[in-house]
């Protein structure tokens, strides 16, 4: 074994060769993975009191052992540090940093642009459409909850354009009066557009401007003659005043984020109460992964680093701790957001209300989170134990199968560790090329595609690999494991029990061929059945997508020459696709804009 040449890491000496300028320094071990990003005001002061001073704590004595080398970056500003100090931490992921673990993206209401008979929908992902975006909300809940007000309240269309161009006849939705069917012009563009300005306003929390204009309005319905119009008008009013009286949170900013914190047994719950406009949007939870011990004040300064990085920021932060660059970070937030951001930490009157509802919700988060933890350590090490492992699992992966009568088949696979679920790591797999129905043929696919990586060094490998299903499926897993040179993973099929009844299912060992039947008290079976359920979930959304997709998509799309407006004319003229299958040319070419030329692709199109 050769001896290792590279010379210790003389951090005094580095030292002296620092500027006293702003900036960020790295920390890397001998392997060259990155250890620690931090920011300094000063470089030479702030490096230098790692390795000038005599004495350090253990959990900083420990990083500093496997220093081999330092990068420094310097900056203009403390501020640019502290920005560039959170844009590393979250693209480098370093191993004794704070890092917020927020791989989702937030949602929006989306209101469509450009048309007109605008759409509102539920978004998520990067806001490049045109139109406007309402937002971001703590959740999805909210979202669908907000546009299921919104369907109330001014029935504004949320359909497909796709469902939308092609419709004949008004949906569901019309007849319960959720909608005022613009699809077949039971509403004019002006009336529409009258319902869309107010629909806007309110997203926009002026919610008693719109009910000024409503008023207004039903007056002069009523003056006309117009009762039904001004009854519609008056319950559109009511409904609203109900509204501000129910999201309306007394003492509330119109803008405002209240952020407590809380540490424990090694874990961190930072919990955060959302208020827009005056109206509360709820709470979220977050839990940062914690390398080294933190006070609640720099955890609170590194959350608020990384969470606003990219992201829209209220005018007010009430926090729980005061964190060290609370200054810096108010000047940040302010040149980011481009209007004033202030930082609070000592409130009170309503502002201290809602800093304790906050912190009694992230206690309530981080106990349940422990126990939680708790009960699943539980039941890995008794996974351990059943199958007679050297040492609990870290990974553990399931597959499964969903698809109806053949079609739209996809296969999930679900990663679960130590502290449950990692749907950063999820996967699902389109399967074509198959038999349609031939689940072993679509197992054999996706199981191939998955683990021709980690044949090729690449991603990470599981200890129990979980196959929904029985020794057939399991065959094609040790198949494509023997196929692909793979070796080292246990397999385990889980075969649903006599009458599918929950807690009997059978675990089938694939090198060994034994049947294992743990019974319904076996917290082993319970951690296998929770993975399977959410490989089983993961699974059928995805086809449920992939099928409805599928479906949506009309025949006439792939003729040359049939647009949007053609296609929505010859559903409109027709009743819909099934009449146009039965038309015939001449019937065709009565369709405005539809020539004998076209009318004879469509029709080959749709008796080939």
């Amino acid at each position: 074994m050769q001896p290792d040449l590279q010379p210790a890491f003389d951090g005094k000496a580095f030292v002296k060769t620092l500027t006293s300028s702003p900036g960020v320094y790295r920390y890397f071990d001998k392997a060259d993975e990155l250890l620690y990003v931090g920011k300094a005001g000063n470089l030479k002061k702030r490096v230098g009191s790692y390795f000038l001073k005599p004495r350090m704590e253990p959990r900083i004595a420990s990083m500093i052992s496997q220093i081999a080398r330092c990068e420094i970056t310097v900056t203009r500003t403390e501020g640019e540090a502290l920005l560039l100090e959170s844009q590393l931490i979250k693209s480098l992921k370093p191993r004794y940093n704070i890092m917020l673990r927020d791989d989702k993206s937030y949602p929006y209401i989306y209101l469509s642009g450009g048309e007109d008979y605008p759409r509102l929908a539920f978004h998520r992902g990067a806001r490049n459409l045109r139109g406007r975006f309402f937002g971001p909300y703590p959740s999805a809940f909210a979202v669908r909850e907000s546009l299921n007000m919104m369907q109330k309240l001014f029935k504004v269309r949320q359909c497909e354009d796709s469902y939308f161009r092609n419709r004949s006849r008004p949906c569901l939705q019309h007849q319960i009066g959720r909608c005022s069917a613009p699809c077949v012009a039971l509403i004019g563009v002006d009336d529409y557009r009258d319902d869309v300005r107010h629909a806007e306003m309110f997203l926009e929390g002026r919610s008693s401007a719109v009910i000024e204009e409503l008023v207004v309005s039903m007056e002069a319905a009523s003056k006309a003659l117009e009762f039904e119009r001004a009854a519609a008008m008056r319950d559109q009013v009511s409904t609203l005043r109900k509204l501000q009286a129910q999201h309306h949170v007394q003492g509330a900013s119109a803008d405002m984020d209240v952020i407590a914190c809380r540490i424990e047994a090694g874990l961190a719950c930072v919990s955060v109460l959302f208020f827009r406009n005056g109206i509360s949007l709820g709470t979220r939870d977050f839990y940062p992964r914690l390398p080294l011990d933190a006070e609640p004040g720099d955890l609170l300064g590194q959350f608020i680093a990384q969470y606003y990085l990219d992201r829209p920021v209220p005018r007010e932060l009430i926090l729980g701790d005061e964190p060290a660059d609370c200054g810096i970070l108010e000047e940040l937030l302010t040149q980011q957001s481009g209007h004033t951001v202030t930082i609070k930490t000592s409130v009170r009157g309503d502002r201290a209300r809602f800093l304790q509802m906050a912190e009694r919700n992230a206690q309530a988060s981080l106990t349940a989170r422990l126990a939680s933890r708790q009960t699943l350590g539980a039941r890995f090490d008794d996974l351990q134990r059943l199958l007679e492992l050297n040492e609990a699992p870290r990974r553990i992966e399931c597959f499964d199968i969903s698809h109806t009568m053949g079609e739209a088949t996809v296969a999930s696979c679900v990663v679960f560790g130590p502290e449950g679920p990692e749907k950063s790591h999820y996967r699902r797999f389109n399967i074509a090329g198959i038999t349609p129905g031939d689940d072993y043929a679509a197992m054999h696919q996706a199981l191939t595609r998955r683990f021709r990586k980690v044949a090729e060094g690449e991603g990470a490998r599981p200890d129990i690999l979980l196959i929904d299903g029985g020794s057939g499926q399991v065959a094609q897993a040790l198949d494509v494991l023997k196929e692909l040179g793979v070796e080292g993973i246990r397999i385990v099929g889980v075969a649903k029990g006599p009458g599918r009844r929950a807690g009997e299912e059978t675990l089938i060992l694939a090198e060994s061929g034994r049947n294992l039947h743990p019974g319904p008290a076996s917290p082993a079976l319970h951690l296998v059945a929770a993975v399977r359920d959410e490989a089983h979930r993961f699974a059928i959304s995805g086809h449920r997508k992939r099928r409805e997709k599928a479906r949506e998509r009309s025949v006439l799309e792939d003729v040359q020459g049939v647009g949007a407006r053609r296609r929505s004319a010859l559903l409109k003229a027709f009743g819909g696709l099934a009449g146009v299958e039965a038309a015939g040319i001449e019937e065709l070419m009565q369709v405005k804009g539809i020539d004998r030329g076209l009318a004879e692709r469509i029709y080959a199109a749709l008796h080939a």
